[in-house]
């Protein structure tokens, strides 16, 4: 009985071990930021909790995510959000394009806007948003990328953020990194936007993170291929 209670102690320790190593060290392929923590996480296959605002839009759970669809009489596209406060990060989620004209991924301060990766099914972008209509700000796309995103199909996406540098990856693959000062700010909340009919989200992870050790090197590629 006594080495039965050992090898179950055993056990359950390895467990709990394994479950943090893998908070602590996910399997998350990165060029600027390490991650470290995982400090949310959502597969959302089960709607929305109490911690998501939805502002505009129709969201449905949909058996493997959440279904999105921008109204008309919103005359607004589709957006919801989760208040959480960060800086530096990585997120990951998947999406799938289902007839909409673009989405996004958005990073918010307390009093608006502050950048966010816009995906079409030509292409993504990273962009640095509109803080401040009465000042005259003005959004600024910082790298634009060219890239088919097939339809009806599951794809996954990185996003990275450290100080001013934001940097994207879709499908591990395509990446668009920009930079821009107004970036540099502590975050809120993040949510998603929807323009259009209708996409599909699952499965969000937000990590906090360090600067990797060769992000000089890897900054300077970006760069040359911007």
């Amino acid at each position: 009985m006594r080495i039965a209670i050992n090898v179950l102690t055993v056990t359950l320790f390895m467990l709990i071990s394994y479950s943090f190593a893998a908070d602590s060290a996910p399997e998350v392929i990165t060029k600027m930021v390490t991650p470290v923590k995982l400090i949310f996480s959502d597969e959302l296959k089960t709607g929305f909790n109490d911690q998501w605002k939805v502002a505009k839009g129709k969201w449905e759970h949909s058996g493997d995510g959440i279904k999105v669809a921008e109204l008309k009489e919103d005359m607004h596209g589709a957006a919801a959000r989760h208040t959480i406060t960060f800086s530096d990060c990585v997120v990951k989620f998947n999406f799938k394009l289902e007839g909409a004209k673009s989405i996004s991924l958005s990073f918010n301060g307390t009093k608006g806007h502050i950048c966010r990766v816009a995906v079409k099914p030509n292409g993504f972008s990273v962009i640095k948003d509109n803080q401040d209509k009465k000042a005259g700000d003005k959004a600024i796309n910082l790298q634009n990328q060219e890239t088919p995103i097939k339809t009806g199909e599951w794809h996954s996406m990185v996003v990275e953020l450290r100080g001013p540098d934001i940097l994207a990856t879709l499908d591990g693959k395509v990446t668009a990194f920009g930079t821009h000062p107004a970036i540099d700010k502590e975050k809120a909340n993040f949510g998603f936007t929807v323009s259009g009919e209708i996409a599909s989200f699952r499965d969000i992870k937000l990590y906090s993170g360090n600067l990797v050790k060769d992000w000089d090197k890897n900054k300077e590629l970006l760069l040359k291929n911007k």
